[in-house]
């Protein structure tokens, strides 16, 4: 098939940030795209050539859409499968694929998939209620701490909560759910994996995440991560085995735990591009949204490896300030050198909302983290109310 100024056309299923940054890949390779998203101010509106409102969790909205397409991907997991698994019974394209997609949406099931596959994870229980998890707690089948994750619907912090006591429980929503196990650990990191359908497949350099300590959210990507070299081998290696058991097509983001004895254990995966791959647009020879688009369309994969070492930081909306925002000195920062923002397109500031991120490089890892740190002291994600 013939993907360059041609008639084909790639249907993206989300048109936030991650919908906004492929797009520039496709812009470049001059590739149709349509877009299907909720909110008539989607970052992906600016970027795409058709746009189409509508509830991503709505079958007739989702398979009229992706009837448009003769690639369909997404740039969030939550659609609807159904739609999905009738495209695909009809011969559309999808990738990753539904299978795939039901194997990781619901994060017990997710869970399930690692124990059964022998993929290192943290203990944990699953529970269809939380009145069933207090229950459990109750006669002590459940041990304190632990950390309360919600099966489906959760993002950027949100679904997930750290239990220490059983009043920790107290304003959690009555879903399904799982109870984690606290693991102590040294680091976060994360292992991007590209594949494409004849299965050729690829690792990202292993990057290391620093959150913030109440939001829950990434503060800084860090790549590479500052970790033993037999550590990093051991990280990418899981990292393709559990892309290999999820059989999925175009990005997979690997999220895991470095343990006090450097066991690697595996937190949750992401298929599609994500935050711990932002890094890449700068410092990688290839972008993790070029890879994610030559994957899909089952082209030859480009080199995963950086030119420089790599930091991002996100950029959140501050505490105190909803509205209309205001992105405070971008000047300052912008007059520093290896520093590049990114401004998703989001009017609207609110508390830890994801407006944007900055990258930097250099080619001394220590001095990008000093410049990270000036960058974050810097810019500030207000609201001009």
């Amino acid at each position: 098939m013939n993907y360059f100024s041609s008639d084909f056309k790639l249907g993206i299923l989300g048109g936030g940030q991650l919908g906004k940054m492929l797009l520039t890949d496709t812009r470049k390779f001059d590739i149709q795209t349509y877009v299907l998203d909720p909110s008539e101010e989607a970052p992906s509106r600016i970027g795409c050539n058709k746009f189409f409102q509508g509830n991503l969790m709505d079958f007739d909205t989702v398979y009229e859409f992706g009837k448009k397409a003769d690639v369909l991907t997404f740039e969030i997991e939550l659609v609807n499968l159904e739609a999905l698994e009738k495209l695909e019974s009809e011969g559309t394209k999808i990738y990753p694929s539904p299978k795939t997609l039901r194997n990781i949406q619901n994060k017990g099931r997710q869970k399930d998939f690692y124990k059964t596959h022998n993929i290192p994870t943290a203990p944990f229980q699953r529970f269809q209620t939380l009145e069933e998890l207090k229950t459990s707690l109750e006669k002590n089948n459940t041990a304190l701490p632990f950390v309360w994750k919600s099966a489906e619907f959760g993002y950027d912090g949100n679904g997930v909560k750290i239990v220490r006591t059983a009043t920790d429980l107290a304003n959690l929503p009555d879903v399904e759910c799982i109870a984690e196990e606290m693991i102590p650990f040294k680091n976060e990191l994360a292992v991007i994996v590209v594949r494409n359908p004849k299965g050729e497949i690829k690792t990202y350099p292993v990057v290391e995440m620093e959150f913030h300590p109440e939001a829950n959210q990434v503060e800084y990507v860090i790549c590479p991560a500052r970790i033993d070299d037999k550590v990093a081998a051991k990280a990418r290696e899981i990292a393709l085995k559990v892309s290999e058991a999820f059989e999925h097509v175009g990005l997979l983001a690997v999220e895991m735990f470095q343990t006090e004895n450097d066991d690697i254990l595996v937190n949750e995966v992401a298929p599609r591009p994500h935050n711990s791959g932002h890094y890449s647009i700068e410092a990688s020879y290839t972008s993790q949204f070029e890879n994610h688009l030559r994957a899909i369309l089952d082209l030859p994969l480009g080199n995963t490896e950086s030119k420089v070492a790599g930091i991002m930081v996100n950029l959140v909306g501050e505490e105190g300030h909803s509205g209309q925002v205001v992105y405070k000195n971008i000047e300052q920062i912008l007059a520093i050198d290896g520093v590049t923002p990114h401004i998703y397109g989001k009017r609207e500031t609110r508390p830890f909302r994801k407006m944007g991120h900055v990258t930097i490089v250099n080619e001394d890892i220590a001095k990008a983290r000093t410049t990270a740190e000036e960058v974050k002291k810097l810019i500030r994600v207000i609201s001009n109310s």
